[in-house]
């Protein structure tokens, strides 16, 4: 970066989302002089005079409103009023204007409607939060939706899914900024990880099911104690006294999968835990999860959470001493 200060301008709006305003804050907006480099300046940038949170009745007052995008170098969406709700044509037009003079645009959480409404995502790669998914995909058909994204970067526009997930995208411009060591030191001061990959799941549903299945639930904890035998659907089948084919019908009705992806995502759930909690090896893991190879053990691994088992050490689990 050149020694005169990045302009960041964070938008503010009705019904402003605090959590990720406040993200967009404490990353570009606060004083380090720690760091020893020539800092973001930041600014507000709002959209009426006043903007009201619908928390609290909190109200925002700033010393800017919609002129700053034209001074901008990066502008931050911190969340939208609502998914459904379309910019004033004034706002969408600034944010146009900006982006085709080369402003980087960063949305976090539902801010990537904000922009989708302003034809900004169009033809790009984007994420949002995972239960927007099914909404973004109906209104935004010419946007390719990345749904297991923390986030995306296309060009200059960056998306970013749930509002934490706003962090990992702040670190990954503070890193193209900066360096790898001053986002690390923000991400210190964060008390958090300094780089979570950006291509890891967002959420991963449990693979048991809530509700109990009496028949099921002694087959349940039988798997559980010989995942690492490399227990089969057949095995199952036959620790419930029932036909393979039988077997397969009911477990399909009462669990919705079938018994081969319910073992998958239990070898799975036990690799991540024993990944966040054991000094165990890949291969020990990977042994003690059932897998027949190491190799099948990362594939199904990266396939299932997004990241390699190595990957995911690094930013959850155990760390070696030596």
């Amino acid at each position: 970066m050149s020694m005169k200060p990045h302009h960041v301008v964070a938008l503010a709006y009705p019904n402003l989302c605090l959590f990720e305003f406040g993200i967009a804050a404490e990353l570009f907006g606060l004083s380090r002089p720690e760091l020893d480099v020539c800092w973001y300046r930041f600014s507000v940038a709002m959209t009426a005079g006043q903007v009201r949170s619908g928390i609290g009745g909190l109200q925002l007052v700033a010393s800017g409103g919609l002129e700053l995008l034209a001074k901008a170098d990066t502008i931050v969406i911190p969340g939208w009023t609502g998914t459904d709700v379309r910019p004033e044509p004034t706002l969408r037009n600034s944010l146009r204007e900006a982006f085709d003079r080369g402003a980087r645009l960063m949305s976090i959480c539902s801010g990537a409607f904000l922009l989708g409404h302003c034809g900004l995502l169009d033809g790009r790669k984007a994420t949002t939060h995972w239960r927007y998914e099914q909404r973004f995909r109906e209104q935004f058909p010419s946007s390719t939706l990345v749904a297991d994204a923390l986030y995306v970067e296309d060009a200059t526009v960056i998306t970013s899914a749930g509002s934490a997930a706003g962090i990992d995208a702040g670190l990954h411009l503070i890193r193209a900024d900066f360096g790898t060591a001053v986002a690390n030191r923000v991400a210190q001061r964060l008390v958090m990880l300094p780089h979570r990959e950006g291509g890891q799941r967002q959420f991963v549903e449990s693979p048991v099911p809530r509700q109990r299945h009496d028949r099921f639930d002694g087959v349940f904890d039988w798997a559980r104690q010989h995942l690492h035998t490399g227990v089969a659907a057949a095995d199952l089948a036959r620790a419930a006294a029932m036909s393979e084919r039988n077997f397969y019908r009911r477990f399909r009705q009462a669990l919705g999968t079938t018994p081969a992806h319910w073992l998958q995502q239990e070898r799975v759930r036990v690799a991540k835990a024993l990944l966040e909690e054991s000094q165990l090896d890949l291969v020990q893991v990977a042994e003690s999860c059932g897998f027949e190879t190491p190799e099948a053990f990362r594939a199904v691994f990266r396939r299932a959470v997004g990241v390699a088992p190595s990957i995911y050490r690094r930013s959850f689990g155990y760390r070696q001493t030596s």
